[in-house]
């Protein structure tokens, strides 16, 4: 029983625990000892914390049989990115440039969680400061993809992605800056939801640009996506129950998100939207000129900013970075303030048409990447492989993050080839009552 709860939902945990069908504690040392006996482990935590998980199953089992539990995924087990604060243990954002770093408090959506019952295993690897969409990490460690071990398996939030792919927690809590949750997601098979920026207090988590810094679960469905969102923002999940695709509109976005897409992504694709249009759904195509425009103000805009965050740190040890994601971040310094200010001029207006253009559909849906999950020796040797490795990873994904909304990902059956539904700000609720019905479309 214990290997089959490894690949079971996280709503379904919670279920099998109110009915006292599944003990929290047993839970948790069946993911503790999965951890510690799996051949990737090292690869996918950073670090466990099996004290406090045990301790917080403990407790979670009393609240089980006192009928007190705090919310629906009380006692299930969750992995949480290197970037969390996590009170007593370090919390490394990836990088050697913090090593040691050990936080006195957790982050309040770490606090949240707990509150709410979930059991912390401990903290996932990710792409040093968050700044790559690859999840490869030599200073650390780098996750492989779930569907090819020879492959990264996208980042940043790479661990968080592969601790759920490979049945070593029940959901991964991420970050999404520029893709972050949603690429790893994608090629891992599994469900990312990004949320709308200031929608989840980033409090206690390691900035990289605060002004697309986005917090999100990656789950094995979208119910799971549901009830991890209430958890981290301490309310109640939203009702998914009787949603449907019949009589849902939805766009796909020609401009930028089809452009040389790999063929065994176009196929995903493609035969994504037509079971969802078999499902109910009006598809409509549509091109979005400023959706390519504002994505080329990307390097005016992201790197600037990561690096006035991180220039004082990189520039006192840039030794200690892997070179490739270090000459990203030093991509900033040569951005001037006009410009920069410019380019979120461009990005104001390109939103204001993108939101009019798209309020009289459901969601706007892309290919989550363009590409299939690079090989990572080949990442390792080839500077040039890397650097548009990376930059098409994360071009579709970076659509949500410049125009500012809410996006949902979901495996579309063809392995490593996820499709994005987006939505706008704030709209997570509904997008993950459109999101439950076009999952069933696509299963």
């Amino acid at each position: 029983m214990t290997d089959t709860w490894r690949n079971m939902t996280a709503g379904d945990l919670g279920r099998g625990i109110a009915r006292g069908d599944i003990d929290p504690v047993d839970l948790t040392d069946c993911f503790i000892d999965a951890i510690e006996s799996h051949e990737f482990s090292n690869r996918i935590y950073a670090r466990t914390t099996p004290d406090r998980a045990r301790a917080e199953a403990i407790a979670a089992r009393g609240r089980a049989q006192s009928d007190n539990r705090q919310s629906p995924l009380d006692g299930v087990p969750i992995s949480w990115k290197d970037l969390f604060d996590s009170a007593g243990v370090a919390t490394e954002s990836g990088s050697a440039l913090l090593k040691g770093r050990i936080p006195a408090r957790d982050a309040e959506v770490l606090r949240n969680a707990t509150a709410a019952g979930t059991v912390c295993l401990g903290k996932s690897h990710m792409t040093e400061l968050a700044f790559s969409g690859l999840g490869l990490n030599p200073v650390t460690a780098s996750p492989p993809c779930f569907n090819d071990h020879d492959a990264v398996s996208g980042g940043s939030s790479s661990g968080a992605a592969t601790s759920v792919a490979f049945g070593l927690a029940a959901c991964g809590i991420g970050s999404d800056t520029g893709g972050s949750v949603r690429a790893p997601a994608g090629w891992n098979d599994l469900v990312g939801l990004k949320t709308t920026l200031g929608r989840v207090s980033v409090e206690g988590v390691v900035p990289l640009c605060p002004r697309f810094d986005t917090i999100g679960p990656l789950t094995r469905s979208v119910e799971d996506a549901a009830l991890m969102l209430a958890v981290l923002e301490g309310r109640r999940a939203p009702d998914l129950s009787g949603a449907t695709l019949e009589g849902t509109h939805f766009a796909v976005l020609e401009t930028l998100a089809l452009d040389d897409l790999e063929p065994q992504v176009a196929a995903a694709f493609d035969s994504a939207v037509q079971r969802l249009e078999a499902a109910g759904a009006v598809i409509e195509r549509i091109a979005l000129p400023e959706v390519a425009e504002a994505n080329a103000q990307s390097a005016l805009l992201f790197a600037p900013e990561a690096y006035g965050v991180w220039k004082d740190v990189i520039e006192a040890n840039p030794e200690a970075m892997h070179d490739q994601v270090r000459e990203r971040f030093r991509g900033g310094a040569a951005v001037s303030a006009s410009d920069y200010i410019a380019a979120w001029r461009v990005i104001d207006r390109c939103r204001a048409v993108y939101a009019a253009a798209t309020a009289r559909f459901d969601a706007v849906l892309v290919p989550t990447c363009p590409i299939m999950p690079p090989n990572k020796a080949r990442l390792e040797t080839e500077s040039d492989y890397f650097i548009n490795a990376n930059l098409m990873t994360l071009r579709n994904t970076r659509i949500g993050n410049l125009m500012n909304l809410s996006a949902l990902t979901l495996p579309s059956g063809i392995p490593s080839c996820g499709v994005t539904l987006q939505s706008a700000a704030m709209n997570e609720d509904r997008l993950l009552r459109i999101g439950s019905a076009a999952e069933r479309a696509l299963r």
